[in-house]
């Protein structure tokens, strides 16, 4: 099937400018100045056409912990914030993907489930080395580690030993490692309540993301193996990151909107739907942050979508101790991120880059992620002008637990097309997702 899209706004080469799609065979088949007359032409007006966004960080969960999200709810939620390819994160599934089986298995209970396409990153915990290299060969896109307590125990940390057992590994087989990048350093004792989140913040200081930033540092250094620092939260990490790059080290790093949009300072006593790990931090990090993009130290922004069921997060109690971090907000992501970079003076060019070509671009898979020709036609169409406030019937994931709700956002998704396929125009078509290999298909 041949069709094309036309807007008065493309994003091309860094620049809105009016344009013609042309798709076949769910590939880019074409970009034209004029609007032609021998096919289909779907007119879209000054809706912004571009990428569709790629969203590194999601925990699935499914199988085994599918109460608290699954690839259906997942990938119907990604497709109606134009995220066209998420890659699934080795927990809270049971099994944890840390075995060449579980992979299988993990890949089998997402067939006929995926709205979008996924791919699917292994674990590296203690003792599963001999495991690696089956999984790269099985198409994982790469490995996650925790360097503290995962929050489940069937995922556990790696320590400095075991990650000198792995890295060398993964450097040979040309895989990144991911590292939730935390050491449990201790932090004050103080007398407040455990539903203050002033208590919560304290007792997960910087210094736990800084030093184990430093040791993977070291790590890189002495082992050759590429590094990727997930959810950033402490901007005064960002110094010994910009000396590793300076140094040529292999090192990325990645950030997410929940500490580009939001503060400690606005966060309630008792709502602990804001508690992830490493905590939001307060208003002048995150302005830090902000700064660590436009310097190019923070590489993009995606979701970490975390989430679980709600009793999990103990809203009787209000207890942020206790209660289990991770920020649900899968499909919200280019709206908020969209509300606060315009604040700051980025483009949607600048957003784009963020969250569809450089993460594209640290998987390896040239095909997604960005709008050229012989690339994937994933695509959407979305309005950056538009205001709304979420609200609960507007959320795909399956439960509405986030921090966003009643949040005023611009930007809105209006279409969404994975392969040429419409998946997303306000209700869903599919599912059509794919389960991706590591290797891609080549532009």
């Amino acid at each position: 099937m041949k069709f094309a899209l036309h807007s008065r706004r493309v994003l091309l080469d860094g620049h809105l400018k009016p344009a013609t799609v042309v798709v076949r065979g769910g590939r880019i088949d074409a970009i034209l100045d004029e609007v032609p007359t021998d096919l289909p032409v779907e007119m879209l007006g000054d809706r912004v056409l571009m990428a569709g966004l790629v969203d590194t960080h999601v925990h699935i969960n499914e199988p085994g912990r599918t109460e608290w999200e699954g690839f259906e709810t997942a990938t119907r939620a990604a497709a109606a914030g134009g995220i066209t390819t998420v890659v699934d994160m080795p927990l809270n599934c049971i099994p944890v993907t840390t075995s060449d089986e579980a992979l299988t298995i993990k890949r089998r209970a997402s067939a006929g489930r995926l709205w979008v396409d996924c791919g699917f990153w292994g674990g590296v915990v203690p003792g599963n080395a001999d495991q690696l290299r089956p999984m790269v060969e099985n198409g994982i896109c790469g490995f996650k580690a925790f360097l503290c307590h995962s929050g489940i125990d069937d995922f556990p940390n790696a320590t400095e030993a075991d990650l000198r057992i792995a890295m060398p590994i993964l450097a040979e087989l040309g895989v990144p490692l991911l590292v939730h990048a935390e050491l449990d350093l201790g932090a004050p004792e103080d007398e407040l309540a455990p539903q203050s989140y002033a208590k919560y913040l304290a007792s997960r200081p910087k210094r736990w993301e800084d030093e184990a930033i430093a040791m993977m540092i070291r790590l890189v250094r002495d082992t050759g193996c590429r590094v990727h620092i997930v959810h950033l939260s402490s901007s005064t990490a960002l110094p010994l990151l910009a000396a590793a790059r300076a140094e040529g080290l292999p090192i990325t790093v990645e950030t997410c909107p929940h500490y580009l949009c939001l503060t400690a300072q606005e966060v309630p006593d008792c709502n602990t739907a804001y508690k992830c790990s490493p905590p939001i931090r307060e208003a002048e990090n995150r302005e830090l942050l902000w700064k660590g993009l436009a310097d190019g130290i923070i590489d993009f922004v995606i979701s970490d979508h975390s989430p679980c069921t709600p009793h999990l997060k103990l809203p009787e109690r209000g207890d942020f101790m206790d209660a289990w971090g991770g920020i649900a907000s899968l499909q919200l992501g280019l709206s908020n991120i969209w509300t606060e970079a315009q604040q700051r003076g980025f483009s949607i060019a600048d957003v784009s880059r963020w969250m569809s070509q450089a993460p594209a671009d640290f998987l390896g898979f040239p095909a997604k992620g960005r709008l050229a020709v012989g690339a994937d036609a994933d695509l959407i169409a979305w309005s950056p002008e538009e205001t709304w406030t979420i609200a609960e019937g507007d959320i795909f994931h399956r439960h509405k637990v986030t921090p966003y709700l009643g949040r005023s956002v611009q930007g809105r998704v209006h279409r969404t097309w994975l392969r040429g396929e419409r998946v997303w125009d306000g209700q869903h078509h599919g599912p059509s997702g794919k389960a991706l290999a590591r290797t891609p298909t080549a532009v």
